[in-house]
């Protein structure tokens, strides 16, 4: 099992959305990265080299980006959370370009 962190940009990111969407991402977080988060699947997909983070997780029109660390401690850090509008990702309502 994997230990979820959330840098403090991310918990900025989180508390820029309302409570329901707040619930939405935070259980999709806990559902999809606790037990396999470098398993491939639909909606978990490791992203093109970046300065943000390794992988990305779709929840709906959120994207959870976020990194793994499989040493002694196994650990899921989750660097930013944004809305995806069309192509667009918004961070905290501000295009972010990865």
């Amino acid at each position: 099992m994997y230990e979820i962190e959330f840098t403090q940009e991310a918990l900025g990111d989180l508390k820029s959305f309302k409570k329901f969407e707040q619930k939405k991402i935070t259980s999709g977080i806990e559902r999809q990265l606790k037990y396999e988060p470098i398993v491939e699947t639909r909606n978990r997909f490791r992203m093109r080299p970046n300065d943000v983070a390794e992988w990305e997780l779709r929840i709906g029109k959120y994207r959870v980006l976020y990194n793994v660390e499989n040493d002694d401690v196994k650990i899921v850090s989750i660097e930013v959370i944004a809305l995806k509008v069309d192509n667009l990702l918004f961070v905290r309502g501000k295009r972010r370009d990865l």
